[in-house]
């Protein structure tokens, strides 16, 4: 049984008093009404109404019903509502995530930004590599991300591919550090600090190939994602890491940022989320990640006959 819709009738046959013109205002004919009505009365039990060639009206137990139904009617039309502003992205949950390496700046743009165009909508923000984050949309346990590339996007749509260019990040005392340009060739004799190749394998693989191609074979290669940790591996061995450019390096006396000659490196990444579920509040989700990266990043669009653009090690002065 459609109960809601035998409600309705229940209702407006209770305040037409009339099965006619009850029948007019739901926009039925008299017959089908009349038979939900008895069939509502069966289900509950209860004789709703008395009927006579004139008039109908309400019984004692119809009238104790009546302030009920019309109390699970509002309460249908609420759900209804909130389903609808769910779909078009003014109210819900929505599960994003963001990598790593995003600066403190702009995670904070992100969520400012985001709460602007969505105030209605919950954002349940998690910090995940790129790897896990294509697991996750892939299981669709996450409703959209910010991924890095390159990498595999099969079964995703994707919001606009940004790039910055990568620099390195040094201890100050370094040769390399008296340069106002640094080839990757002034690199030879460093380690490399990294991120873990399973947290993006394709990024990964690609950036050592291509310092190799630009003349730099890291003597190690390091691990190290957290901002102390990573600290301590440039300033206690003979290490390096790539970065974008960034006010926070300056916070740091023992450490400086040099650009790369020639940029060879650059940092691809954009929003990403699983085909034909991109709802207003995902793509709000990706408008804001564009906008706020833009301001706070220096992140512009990504050209095709650029260089190969990478992923960098970490933006470590989160």
């Amino acid at each position: 049984m459609d109960l809601i819709r035998h409600l309705q009738c229940f209702v407006a046959v209770a305040e037409e008093s009339h099965f006619g013109r009850a029948a007019h205002r739901l926009g039925m004919a008299q017959p089908p009404l009349s038979q939900r009505i008895q069939r509502l009365e069966r289900e509950l039990g209860v004789r709703l109404f008395e009927r006579s060639s004139r008039r109908v009206t309400i019984t004692k137990g119809g009238t104790l019903l009546l302030d009920e139904a019309r109390r699970l009617l509002a309460d249908a039309e609420a759900l209804t509502a909130t389903a609808r502003r769910i779909q078009e992205g003014h109210s819900g949950l929505l599960r994003a995530a963001l990598p790593p390496d995003i600066s403190g700046e702009s995670v904070a743009a992100i969520l400012d930004g985001f709460h602007t165009r969505r105030s209605g909508v919950e954002l349940e923000l998690h910090e995940l590599s790129t790897a896990e984050q294509l697991a996750r949309l892939a299981s669709h346990a996450l409703d959209v991300g910010l991924i890095h590339h390159p990498c595999d996007v099969s079964g995703l749509e994707l919001g606009p591919v940004l790039r910055h260019e990568l620099g390195v990040l040094l201890p100050h005392h370094a040769p390399a550090a008296r340069l106002d340009s640094v080839p990757l060739t002034a690199l030879s004799g460093y380690d490399l600090i990294l991120f873990p190749r399973a947290d993006a394998p394709a990024v990964h693989d690609d950036l050592l190939t291509t310092c190799a191609r630009h003349g730099y074979t890291p003597a190690a290669v390091r691990h190290g994602q957290g901002a102390s940790f990573t600290r301590g591996l440039l300033l206690s061995s003979r290490a390096v890491a790539f970065s974008p450019r960034g006010a926070h390096h300056a916070r740091d006396p023992d450490l400086v940022w040099r650009p790369l000659s020639a940029a060879p490196l650059a940092s691809r990444h954009s929003a990403a989320w699983p085909k034909g579920r991109g709802d207003a509040a995902v793509r709000a989700f990706a408008d804001t990640v564009t906008d706020a990266l833009g301001r706070t990043a220096a992140a512009g669009p990504d050209l095709p006959t650029g260089p190969l653009h990478l992923r960098p090690a970490a933006e470590y002065w989160i």
